[in-house]
């Protein structure tokens, strides 16, 4: 979404089959290029975030707040009413109230019963949600609904057949959202992108560090700043090649 990238990801899984071949590559493209970088960088990110933790964490604010005039662009709002500020107050107020949810027992489920059948395909499908949309941790949904031990220790061991029905939840739920929210995005890009918007705003309370001191103030805002000048002409750069295409 910050990227300016999720409308294109969004349209080629829902209308995968409508054009199989571009929108394979670009999936592919994308998939390789996310492994690529994981790979690479996964380390390297985690070892400055554990190193200055404040002064990092401000540089992924200052990336969110570096977003917000492409996605208000996105928006197509001539006129800001009362409906777009309750759309934006509903997206933030859901992600910053994850924080101050209970997390259910994430004891490992033993057996494969019909109700574990059907509790790990509901699981697949709100984690899916989690993926999809932009601001809320997959891995917090699955603490949540109790399940994350189950899926690490499936996933760990590479028992794939405790993981099929998941999987399964996972796929259907990427495609249910991903078709509702390209039709929402098209008819209604108003209230989607403000309700999007406070997705991403209230993802910033979740990884706030705190407040900094002495040095790390002016470390901080020289973060913030980077990554939002950064992100804005990034952003901007992509807006100018999509009306070029």
């Amino acid at each position: 979404m910050i990227l300016g990238v999720y409308d294109q990801l969004i349209s080629s899984v829902s209308s995968f089959f409508k054009d199989m071949k571009k929108n394979f590559t670009y999936l592919l493209q994308f998939g390789m290029a996310g492994l690529i970088g994981i790979v690479l960088c996964a380390r390297p990110i985690t070892g400055i975030i554990d190193r200055f933790p404040i002064v990092s964490m401000f540089f992924f604010i200052g990336l969110v707040f570096g977003s917000v005039p492409m996605l208000y662009k996105k928006a197509k709002i001539e006129k800001l009413s009362l409906k777009y500020i309750v759309s934006f107050l509903i997206g933030a107020l859901i992600v910053a109230a994850m924080d101050f949810l209970p997390q259910m027992n994430s004891a490992a489920v033993e057996g494969m019963s019909l109700s574990v059948f059907f509790l790990q395909i509901v699981t697949g499908i709100v984690v899916a949600v989690g993926f999809i949309l932009p601001g809320i941790s997959t891995s917090y949904l699955l603490l949540l609904l109790g399940t994350y031990d189950f899926v690490m220790a499936a996933i760990a061991s590479l028992d794939i057949l405790a993981l099929v029905p998941f999987v399964l939840g996972f796929i259907l739920g990427v495609i249910l959202l991903t078709r509702i929210l390209e039709i929402c995005m098209q008819r209604y890009p108003g209230i989607t992108y403000t309700l999007i918007l406070g997705f991403l705003i209230g993802s910033v309370y979740t990884v706030y560090p705190g407040t900094p001191q002495g040095m790390e103030i002016i470390y901080s805002v020289i973060s913030f700043a980077a990554g939002f000048v950064l992100i804005y002409f990034v952003s901007a750069k992509e807006a100018e090649l999509d009306e070029k295409n």
